[in-house]
């Protein structure tokens, strides 16, 4: 009798203990799907490259998926050199496709021999002010960005050089590390003199879940605000406010390492424009320096991307679908994780929040999403500080950039190179950057173990 009631504790033992796992486990369901439903499992080279899966069955959306993708990948070409639509590249341009900055619609990176190398996907904004409701003021001579390539007959505007200033530091166990400080030259002008004392690196970020990031309720960005700190934490998020150019109407900024465009149209249009050189309804007028008179162009007459098309490469950049996350369950990522949160990283790298309503696509509608960014700008103190003003956004705030897809950028782009420049080039190196509203954080992470700061990078890695 003793020994048959000693079974049944056991066994209600083992019943107790399965129920309990699982429940543990259904509290856990979803974390692995950064992007919701619609997220891949795919952590290869081609890992953000996929549509969304909740549209897979959609056969007409797919096909503009397709085509939007065409465009994306296609190497613009001249004036009157295509028939298919594709022609109208330049005067001046940075690249000719929007694939060689967003490769694999990855991240880019700048150079690595900075002796002879140019970057790829890194590029030079230039202002001489801002205004907060009509944003960066042109150089006279240089215009918003520095163009350092062109079609046949025209000169590049610039070039510019890159030299690194090394910064030693210690840890709180007495480890070492060192960081990089860019210094930007701008040589070889060709439009006269540079007036311009504001220059902004900008890198090519992934473009994947562009369409969630969208989804978001302006109500649900603005509850994550808190510009005066009333709960004094030192974080003091705002949103940039920006026009939107098709509404007529100002926004929520969410694109953009400034937030400077509302909607993924438009940053793709703004692109179009500053990037590559071609016109649309959004953005019509060319790139002409005082040199270059557009006028006596050939065929300059018409946008160079219509407005169908252009729709279908917004569409195609906001389908992007974000990758599962990985060991996710792993118990050095989960102590990560947890030091993450006690550092009050996720103070402004919010974990998770749900998506209202897409107005063109229901399949990004109510979506739980684990992005890691309330997409406001934060002060990030002196040393990431750029002094170019945009819009609302000052010289020292940055958008959060989302996290998800962070721990893949080296198996789709085959670099570790982070932050708005790519001067970081390690995760370690990106958190020690961290300064202003993040400062407490980077001193969390300074003040741990070595053991400790593994698992918050594996943490990292996982996302």
């Amino acid at each position: 009798m003793r020994i048959a009631y000693v079974i049944f504790l056991i066994g209600l033992a083992t019943l107790l203990w399965k129920c309990q796992k699982r429940l543990l486990h259904r509290a856990k369901i979803g974390e692995e799907l950064s992007g919701g439903t619609g997220s891949v499992k795919d952590a290869t080279h081609k890992a953000f490259d996929f549509l969304d899966r909740n549209l897979h069955k959609d056969n007409s959306f797919r096909r503009f998926f397709e085509s939007g993708e065409s465009f994306f990948n296609t190497n613009w070409t001249i004036e009157g050199a295509s028939s298919t639509a594709r022609d109208g590249l330049g005067p001046l341009f940075n690249s000719n496709t929007c694939a060689s900055c967003h490769f694999k619609d990855g991240r880019g990176r700048p150079p690595i021999d900075t002796t002879s190398e140019r970057g790829l996907g890194l590029l030079l904004r230039l202002s001489i002010g801002n205004d907060p409701h009509s944003g960066p003021i042109p150089d006279p001579n240089y215009g918003l960005q520095l163009q350092d390539s062109s079609i046949p007959g025209i000169r590049p505007e610039a070039d510019f050089k890159i030299t690194y200033e090394n910064i030693s530091g210690r840890y709180a166990d007495g480890d070492l590390y060192m960081l990089r400080k860019p210094q930007y030259k701008i040589v070889n002008l060709k439009e006269g003199p540079l007036t311009a004392t504001e220059y902004s690196p900008r890198i090519a970020n992934q473009i994947i879940g562009m369409g969630l990031l969208e989804a978001i309720d302006e109500a649900t960005l603005r509850s994550f605000a808190d510009e005066m700190d009333e709960d004094g934490d030192g974080i003091s998020g705002r949103p940039n406010i920006v026009p939107n150019i098709e509404t007529k109407s100002e926004a929520i900024g969410r694109f953009g390492w400034k937030a400077n465009q509302p909607t993924v149209k438009q940053q793709v249009a703004a692109a179009f424009a500053g990037d590559i050189g071609i016109t649309s309804s959004l953005f019509p007028n060319e790139n002409c320096p005082p040199s270059i008179n557009c006028d006596e162009l050939p065929d300059r007459g018409t946008l160079d991307i219509s407005d169908k098309n252009l729709d279908r490469v917004a569409l195609y950049t906001s389908s992007l679908a974000v990758p599962w996350r990985r060991d996710w369950e792993d118990q050095e990522v989960l102590a990560g994780k947890k030091l993450f949160t006690q550092a009050n990283c996720s103070g402004c790298h919010i974990p998770k929040m749900t998506t209202g309503e897409h107005p063109e696509v229901s399949a990004f509608s109510n979506q739980t999403i684990r992005p890691y960014t309330d997409l406001l700008l934060h002060d990030m103190g002196e040393g990431l500080a750029d002094h170019a003003g945009d819009f609302r956004a000052t010289g020292r705030e940055w958008r959060t950039p989302p996290l998800w897809g962070i721990g893949l950028f080296e198996t789709v782009n085959g670099h570790t190179f982070y932050l708005h420049d790519g001067r970081a080039s390690s995760l370690e190196e990106a958190i020690l950057w961290h300064g202003g509203e993040a400062e407490a954080a980077k001193n969390s992470f300074v003040n741990m173990s070595r053991e400790e700061r593994g698992q918050l990078i594996k943490f990292l890695e996982s996302l």
